[in-house]
């Protein structure tokens, strides 16, 4: 058991570890590369679109969870186009749009390698058998939870009991903390790079949004970690090594 909980650290932190790094590289780059220019014609080409903008990143969002693209890339990506509250829009239209996608091919297109692959999964079961008992909670626990990778999850689910409706709106509500704290992690590599490259507002604006990066990161931490011990009472063959 000590060994389990020491891995599920090493998972959460190996995450955040990369995700920050993709933040020093966008400022070392402000310092190496033109940024600002690319930025600011980036932006302006966005501006040009309008609505339509974060409308396509959404599109494309929804289409690269389908074909197993990162969502967590995808998300911060949102977060450095668009900032943090057009970001986190785009992202969770298109999150949420790529797993509705890939829960009805995998139910209606695949079924039958999607089923054959999932059978084959001793947590998968599990799983499965706690969707029928327990329905949409099962779907929000699991989103809550990093023991089960996003895109693998979507296309998992449609192998199982549960409804189209209720999987949408469950996965919906509960990707939203991880969401926010990806989208937010890449809009505060924008202001970093710009902050480098002289541009934007500044180290004030900067060690803001640090703070609100802080305090997405310790909810999203404690809604993991009460999704775990409720999917350890629900599941407990779904853990790791289930």
């Amino acid at each position: 058991m000590p060994q389990t909980s020491a891995v599920k650290r090493l998972s959460v932190a190996a995450r955040v570890v990369v995700a920050l790094e993709v933040v020093v590289a966008l400022v070392l780059a402000a310092r190496l590369l033109p940024v600002e220019s690319w930025l600011h014609g980036l932006q302006g080409r966005l501006d040009a679109l309008g609505p339509l903008g974060p409308l396509i990143y959404a599109a494309v969002y929804a289409v690269g969870v389908v074909v197993f693209v990162p969502g967590s890339l995808l998300t911060m990506g949102a977060g450095l186009l668009f900032g943090t509250a057009l970001g986190f829009a785009a992202a969770s239209a298109g999150a949420v749009t790529g797993a509705s996608l890939a829960f009805l091919v995998a139910r209606y297109g695949l079924r039958p390698q999607v089923d054959a692959w999932a059978r084959r999964s001793p947590r998968f079961a599990a799983v499965d058998e706690a969707v029928g008992a327990n329905g949409w909670k099962m779907v929000a626990l699991t989103r809550l939870s990093p023991l089960f990778p996003f895109n693998a999850l979507n296309f998992a689910y449609g192998a199982t009991r549960v409804r189209f409706g209720p999987y949408v709106l469950a996965s919906w509500i509960a990707m939203m903390p991880g969401t926010l704290l990806y989208v937010w992690i890449g809009s505060l590599g924008r202001i970093g790079a710009e902050a480098v490259a002289g541009a934007g507002a500044g180290p004030l604006r900067l060690a803001l949004n640090l703070v609100g990066l802080a305090a997405t990161a310790a909810v999203t931490v404690f809604a993991t970690r009460t999704a775990r011990a409720a999917l350890a009472r629900v599941a407990p063959a779904a853990g790791p090594g289930g």
